[in-house]
């Protein structure tokens, strides 16, 4: 690949609502792109999907900018660059701040992908033309929005539906939808809001036949979740906790969960999310693809990962419009059912939305090859 300028812009899409977690009420998703050109003018797009603040991991907006200019890009743009998997040695020398590698590692592929004329997914080596989608819904003000909630998105099309729980609002909120749509694919994500004295609780959502539970304590743990799994039937499903291989081989033999949610940019990128879903494959454990929120360009990172085989169960890669009423590629990504259709285009097989990617941005910044 031979590379000659990056282009990094940080951009603020406002959500159609406010999305709430457990830690905070979003008006806007914040990430930065990354645009990867090769003297030929194939351009790689990848995306930081950090928050403006550090509330999923200890990445935030501006950090990620910072590292990215000051370490990540001058490094990328220095060495001749073969392959994406090589960034997992280019980058080692760095801890953690796996989103802001991730940005590179997904930029590069999507251009490896596109100077080799292959769509994305089969560039990694995937196999399924459609991947499944669920939908994930934020805390809900009470009850009945949680209701009509969920009804929306059931008629959208979707039949796996995640909705985030804490104290307070959790046993009566996942019993309610229980109870009103009967057999839905129904799983709970507590966001690290529990600790190990609220076993009670999760022995009550137990009864409700939930295929999974998302991350119930602290997003560094692997151990007391190892205690929690062997107290309830419910899968658990470990999402913060998994950052490397590493990190999901000691879960798998602690037997902490039953389920691993990679999110590509969580773990640092496609590589890393390559061999993490072998692993589980090889264990018998549970995949799907996590999302953060994000623009279409990280959800087509997504779609052609969930197109590997470690991928079993159905994804959080939403249509575009559930959360966007504008996003910055073209075509938005839409549902076909239940499912959304692989692109057959070079690279992510989407284009970016120059109007939207450019209304959208609120800092740029370019950097070119240096000459020797």
């Amino acid at each position: 690949m031979k590379i000659n300028k990056i282009v990094m812009r940080q951009v603020q899409m406002p959500f159609k609502k406010a999305f709430e977690t457990s830690f905070d009420s979003m008006k806007f998703k914040n990430c930065l792109i990354v645009e990867i050109h090769d003297e030929d003018g194939n351009v790689g797009y990848g995306e930081c999907s950090t928050f403006a603040k550090p509330y999923y991991n200890e990445e935030f907006i501006d950090g990620a900018w910072a590292l990215l200019e000051n370490s990540l890009i001058p490094q990328t743009l220095a060495v001749k660059m073969e392959h994406p998997d090589e960034t997992s040695k280019l980058f080692s020398r760095y801890r953690c701040n796996e989103m802001a590698k991730s940005s590179i590692n997904c930029a590069l592929w999507d251009l490896y992908a596109k100077e080799n004329k292959l769509p994305l997914a089969k560039a990694l080596g995937g196999t399924k033309d459609k991947v499944e989608t669920g939908v994930s819904i934020g805390i809900q003000k009470d009850v009945q929005s949680l209701l009509d909630a969920v009804k929306g998105y059931i008629e959208d099309g979707y039949h796996r539906v995640k909705i985030k729980i804490k104290p307070g609002k959790d046993v009566e909120y996942m019993t309610a939808v229980r109870k009103k749509f009967g057999d839905i694919m129904l799983m709970a994500d507590a966001n690290s809001a529990y600790t190990l004295d609220d076993v009670d609780t999760f022995k009550k959502l137990d009864e409700l036949g939930l295929i999974m539970i998302e991350q119930p304590l602290a997003h560094d743990d692997i151990v007391d979740h190892a205690e929690l799994q062997s107290q309830i039937k419910t899968k658990i499903c470990l999402d913060e906790s998994i950052v490397t291989l590493e990190d999901a081989r000691k879960a798998i033999k602690l037997k902490s969960c039953g389920i691993i949610n990679i999110k590509v940019a969580r773990v640092g990128g496609l590589t890393e999310a390559k061999k993490i879903q072998k692993l589980g494959y090889d264990n018998g454990i549970g995949i799907w693809c996590g999302g953060m929120l994000d623009s279409g360009i990280a959800r087509a990172h997504n779609i052609a990962a969930a197109t590997l085989r470690g991928y079993t169960l159905p994804n959080d890669i939403a249509a575009s419009e559930r959360y966007y009423a504008h996003d910055i590629i073209n075509p938005m990504i839409k549902l076909d059912g239940t499912f959304i259709d692989v692109p057959k285009g070079s690279g992510i097989g989407f284009d970016p939305d120059i109007y939207y990617m450019d209304k959208f941005t609120v800092k740029k910044a370019v950097y070119s090859k240096k000459v020797k």
